[in-house]
């Protein structure tokens, strides 16, 4: 775990241990803030990054390795650098740790440069005005609430409703018209996850594209604060050196925020709302606003947010929120239901849906869709009530073609075909918006809503049989069951 920077000999002890907390007197020389320190042994070296100048003679650093063996008393060195990242096309097709230390059993790195982790955000005037689409072949995704090419999109939900299965999907389908660069990190997440997704991409032929830096959950808070900058210095290598553009896949943007609470706490620093640090904003936006489209490339992030007992309101959560040009927000109901992915199309945004950027009939069909989504939502109570027969034949028909919309906004996954059985589908936009049209202008009434559940474009919807030709367009049992 040896940084790449000159040590000068600038020696301290340590006179505190205290966790992840190390307090360290030096006599010559004050290391500046964010240098990096390394103590411990040759067997077991321990590298501290400086978070404080106590006084004229104390720092006081957080560790990103493990602190076991470390005791009063022991030297410091001075490495007279930040951490650094390694940066160069020898980064594709290989797992990295913080440190830029090979985790995949393939041999050290060749031929890569160290830069500092540390780096400003492009200034304004190199930052790309332009707005444009970026396709993911996601159904719900691209008709609803469209990401931006360039832009930061956060998935939202609380735990187990798919948001690690959503973001490997956009992986395996970006790929194909993505003639970029894609960078993983992972963030505080399972060890496990890191494996699979590194053998499915490699199953999939999309390694060599590709770059995955992990700071898993088992590590200290300081490895886990840190290793989004790491992937950050990486990625605006590829946009500002290779002038390519790049995408960010971060999971799980929450866990750098959970961190950095763990650092705060640590440094001993008074906590806001909830626990949070008191920095929450500006490390946050310290992180994010790095993610920029400019002149020479972009860097389009897609971020999956954890969101604490599924509360909205919740400070890491807002405050994410206020980066983002899209948010798809995961409904733990409508994964009750089977309804995959499990997106709420009504809580759900982009700023790129607009008449300007995506055209009138884009905008005008998404808007007819959350407008009678919205309708059967306010209608749901009335019928768990009183009954669908009580409802008028207008609004029956709005029920009908709320729950053919939900069934068709359904899509079976290349990355769960083993779990489901079911084959991947990749749905191009005007597919999709087809298929939502002539649901809406009632092409499908007569069509029972399971012929439209889990299917890609719309014409793999089977014809009903005479049986249910004849019977009920909508059942009133199946409306009472799902809505009770």
């Amino acid at each position: 775990m040896e940084n790449k920077a000159t040590k000068p000999a600038n020696a301290g002890v340590i006179v505190a241990v205290r966790g992840s907390v190390v307090d360290m007197r030096f006599d010559k020389q004050l290391p500046a803030i964010y240098t990096l320190l390394r103590t411990g042994t040759a067997a077991q070296p321990v590298l501290l990054e400086v978070l404080a100048q106590r006084d004229a003679q104390h720092v006081r650093g957080i560790a990103l390795t493990p602190t076991q063996g470390l005791a009063r008393g022991m030297a410091v060195l001075d490495t007279g650098g930040p951490l650094q990242a390694p940066v160069g096309k020898a980064l594709l097709s290989r797992m990295l740790d913080v440190f830029g230390n090979a985790i995949d059993r393939q041999g050290d790195l060749a031929a890569v440069q160290w830069r500092s982790v540390h780096n400003a955000p492009p200034p304004l005037a190199r930052r790309s005005t332009q707005a444009e689409i970026f396709v993911t072949g996601i159904k719900v995704i691209d008709v609803l609430m469209p990401l931006e090419r360039g832009g930061k999109a956060g998935l939202f939900g609380g735990a187990g409703v798919g948001k690690t299965v959503l973001l490997t999907e956009m992986i395996h389908n970006m790929i194909g018209h993505q003639e970029g660069v894609s960078i993983f990190c992972g963030i505080g997440e399972r060890c496990r996850e890191g494996e699979e997704l590194y053998r499915d991409m490699q199953a999939a032929g999309v390694l060599p594209n590709m770059a995955m830096i992990f700071g898993q959950m088992n590590e200290p808070p300081g490895a886990r604060f840190r290793v989004g900058h790491a992937a950050l210095t990486m990625a605006e290598y590829f946009r500002d050196d290779e002038h390519r553009d790049v995408l960010l896949l971060i999971d799980n943007i929450f866990r750098f925020i959970q961190a950095g609470m763990e650092v705060s706490g640590l440094m001993g620093q008074m906590p806001s709302r909830l626990g949070y640090q008191p920095t929450l904003s500006t490390e946050l936006a310290g992180l994010e606003e790095r993610i920029a489209n400019t002149d020479t490339g972009a860097i389009t992030s897609i971020q999956a947010v954890y969101v604490p007992a599924d509360d909205f309101t919740d400070p890491a959560a807002v405050h994410t929120f206020a980066h983002l040009s899209a948010s798809i927000v995961l409904s733990r109901k409508r994964a009750g239901e089977g309804l995959f992915p499990a997106i709420d199309p009504l809580q759900s945004s982009s700023k790129m849906a607009t008449p300007g950027i995506v055209g009138e009939r884009h905008y005008r069909l998404a808007q007819d869709i959350r407008r009678t989504l919205a309708q059967y939502e306010e209608l749901k109570d009335i019928i768990a009530m009183l009954g669908l027969e009580q409802l008028s034949p207008e609004d029956r028909n709005v029920v009908a073609r709320a729950r053919r919309l939900e069934r068709f906004l359904t899509q079976p996954f290349f990355t769960t075909e083993q779990f489901t059985g079911l084959q991947g589908k990749l749905v191009s936009l005007e597919e999709a918006l087809d298929g939502c049209e002539r649901i809406l202008h009632d092409e499908f009434k007569d069509y029972p809503e399971s012929a439209l559940y889990m299917i890609g474009a719309i014409g793999e919807a089977k014809p009903p049989t005479p049986a249910q030709a004849a019977a009920t367009p909508t059942p009133v049992s199946t409306v009472h069951a799902d809505v009770a």
